[in-house]
């Protein structure tokens, strides 16, 4: 009968090597920045590049690193696994998120002045209140024509650029009837009839052109369509229209549209 066989010994686990301190310090920071990776696309939350690479730094850094400083410089080497953004590259990012923020509230819709309001007795101011989101994202361009007596008593006419009172002005105390909408010696047209006195201004949105045959002519600056204010015309041009208002609040009301166009 063969001998018996030695029973085989359990190889001795293997002991990790033992690190010195300093090493030992290099592999907790290693693990450290391994463990705090950045998302690049949120640096409108830090003012300045400083704050960035701090938001890097773990509690586990301080302890090893004992400055702040240091850590930092560690930070913008390279010593992190994952995105870590120059001083350059944070700027461009941040400043492009500036621009973004400020385009959003830019384009953040405005509340109406007419909103809410009760303008069921009041046709000339319901008229308005239809239009004002139209003109004011310029969709739409509108020029009134009031006649009417002022706090003088004079009797007083004149063509409005709705579009740039709109820009100009609140008209929320003109929707809640505290203020009248009365034609300005700075609007498209003024005219005093007791005092004859008159004046013609371009606008944002028009401009002037007198003429001896037709009459005042306005030409939209952005289609250059011209708009032909004389009752006695059929039309009052291209993409445009004639409203006479029939209301109480004045004494002659008129409103024309202008259904704007690029130009070609």
């Amino acid at each position: 009968a063969a001998p018996p066989q030695p029973a085989r010994r359990r190889p001795a686990p293997q002991r990790a090597p033992l690190r010195s301190p300093r090493a030992a310090r290099a592999v907790g920071m290693e693990e450290g920045f391994a463990s705090h990776q950045y998302e690049a696309d949120s640096v409108e939350r830090f003012t300045t590049y400083e704050d960035y690479l701090d938001s890097q730094i773990t509690h586990q850094d301080r302890f090893y690193l004992e400055e702040d400083e240091l850590a930092r410089q560690l930070v913008e080497i390279g010593c992190r696994k994952g995105e870590v953004l120059s001083r350059e590259e944070f700027n461009v990012r941040l400043e492009a998120a500036e621009s973004a923020k400020k385009a959003r509230l830019q384009n953040t819709p405005k509340e109406l002045a007419s909103a809410e309001k009760d303008l069921t007795d009041f046709p000339f101011l319901r008229q308005l209140a239809c239009r004002e989101g139209l003109v004011s994202s310029g969709k739409l361009s509108t020029i009134i024509f009031i006649r009417d007596k002022n706090a003088k008593g004079q009797e007083i006419s004149g063509y409005i650029d709705y579009g740039a009172r709109l820009k100009s002005e609140n008209f929320e105390p003109y929707f809640d009837r505290k203020k009248r909408l009365l034609p300005r010696p700075t609007d498209l047209s003024f005219y005093n009839w007791d005092t004859q006195r008159s004046t013609y201004n371009e606008s944002s949105n028009f401009q002037i052109m007198p003429d001896h045959e037709q009459g005042l002519l306005f030409k939209n600056k952005r289609d250059r369509k011209v708009i032909n204010v004389d009752p006695k015309v059929e039309s009052p041009g291209d993409n445009s229209k004639r409203h006479d208002i029939q209301t109480t609040e004045y004494i002659q009301v008129v409103i024309f549209d202008h259904m704007t166009r690029k130009k070609s």
